[in-house]
């Protein structure tokens, strides 16, 4: 934290505008150096920049000043707004690593510091490197949710009930002889750790949509060799993604296509057919395909007409994955026709398309959107979103069932018990011993950010 920092914040040059951001104790002194005065703080001052010892003109450019701890990082922040060709920005970034103790900075660095300094707790960190990494609608709200602290301050208010609880009882069986510390405590403890115990609960099971719509729903494409799979992959995305060929088994490997539906992020996989075969490749291919399936939210499994018997519409698929995995059969190869929406066992819905017809796909990919919409929305409660989040909660229930049902246990016991409870909530947070993590969390941040 000693050294002064830079990088590039803006999209690769040549561009219009290039954004230099540094960030550190010298950031004053690099601005008078540059352009003579300093800016009113958060004030846009269009200035020359020159050279030290040579005084060359490097460029013209807007510098802003952002004084700490009033500032992203909470050190003195500066902005060198300047023109984007690729001379001006090297020769600036040059200049500026030519400052004692000014070096170019780590992937994530300045978000890391707006950590350390208070500006920023971890889980707006990460629905920060969620909202540069968001592809849909529905990801970018989540994301500014996040960003904006409502994860946070769910969590640390919970945290906070913990501490009060446990202040409470410590109250209780330190101070039990004084006359201002009620003897009904501990039953008014147990019965907030009751209530807290069923809302993280609740919010376990709500969060199941907020870790969809950050990583995106898996629709795998299954079913016989030439059932038109990858024709209707081709289809969906609107490209050749896949090799289509009147010979069987032409997929040996799992494709990937990420789609926008409505808002909401959907990956859609096109794998191998499933069939007995002798080849070592295709029996790896089907492997994978049948593994997918176990992973995914929703199958899709395409029938050419007359491909199979009527009273096993998904002959080939393993039982497991009939009953634990939506499954919806998909009839290709046909033009659009009425199909009920069931068969009779209540559990496979049937949709009719056509790769050849310019609406021919517009039925599936409805109900692929509202099956999106109905699975992954996630209204305006703030949701966990990282399976980091999801241990650390299911480490503070676990800690508080153990509280609230040990009853024979002494109170010190199970104080002890919130206080793990307590500590999970935090390391959510970023308040307790989270330093193992951060390498981790901002490794995949950009540089600049």
């Amino acid at each position: 934290m000693t050294d002064t920092i830079y990088a590039l914040s803006s999209g690769a040059v040549p561009s219009g505008v290039a954004v230099i951001r540094v960030s550190g104790p010298g950031t004053r002194e690099i601005v008078q150096a540059l352009c003579g005065r300093l800016p009113q703080p958060r004030k846009a001052m269009l200035t020359r920049l020159h050279e030290p010892g040579t005084q060359d003109v490097l460029d013209e450019a807007l510098v802003l000043l952002f004084e700490g701890p009033a500032s992203f990082t909470g050190e003195d922040v500066a902005e060198f707004q300047c023109h984007g060709g690729r001379a001006v920005v090297s020769g600036l970034l040059r200049v500026l690593g030519s400052f004692e103790a000014c070096r170019p900075a780590e992937p994530g660095e300045f978000t890391r510091r707006a950590f350390h300094h208070g500006r920023m707790d971890l889980t707006e960190v990460e629905g920060l490197a969620d909202l540069i990494a968001a592809e849909t609608e529905g990801q970018r709200r989540q994301a500014l949710r996040q960003m904006g602290g409502a994860l946070g301050s769910l969590y640390e208010g919970w945290r906070k009930r913990l501490i009060h609880m446990r202040a409470m009882i410590e109250a209780d069986f330190d101070f039990a002889d004084e006359e201002d510390v009620p003897g009904s405590v501990a039953d008014e403890v147990w019965a907030g750790a009751r209530e807290l115990q069923t809302e993280i609960a609740d919010h376990l099971a709500r969060s199941r949509s907020g870790e969809r719509l950050r990583s995106g729903l898996q629709v795998v494409l299954m079913g016989a060799p030439n059932a038109g799979k990858s024709s209707l992959l081709n289809g969906i995305a609107g490209r050749d993604v896949a090799i289509v060929t009147e010979e069987a088994g032409t997929t040996r490997d799992a494709i990937e296509v990420h789609l926008d539906l409505g808002g909401y992020p959907v990956t859609l996989v096109d794998t191998a057919g499933l069939r007995e075969t002798e080849g070592v490749v295709e029996r790896e291919g089907i492997r994978r395909a049948e593994e997918k399936g176990r992973g995914a939210d929703l199958i899709l499994w395409a029938m050419e007409p007359g491909g199979l018997a009527a009273d096993d519409p998904v002959a080939g698929l393993p039982e497991d994955l009939r009953s634990n995995v939506p499954l919806w059969t998909v009839h290709t190869k046909r033009d659009l026709e009425t199909l009920p929406k069931q068969d009779s066992s209540g559990t496979i819905e049937e949709i009719a398309c056509s790769t050849r017809k310019p609406d021919g796909l517009t039925p599936l990919l409805h109900r692929l959107t509202r099956f999106a919409e109905e699975t992954i929305s996630v209204g305006e409660a703030p949701l966990a979103t990282r399976d980091r989040h999801r241990h650390y909660l299911e480490e503070c229930l676990a800690g508080l069932q153990a509280a609230v049902e040990a009853k024979q246990l002494p109170a010190e016991l199970r104080a002890e018990d919130l206080r793990r409870a307590a500590d999970a909530l935090g390391r959510i947070t970023g308040r307790i011993d989270v330093e193992d993590l951060l390498d981790v969390i901002f490794r995949d941040f950009c540089i600049g950010k």
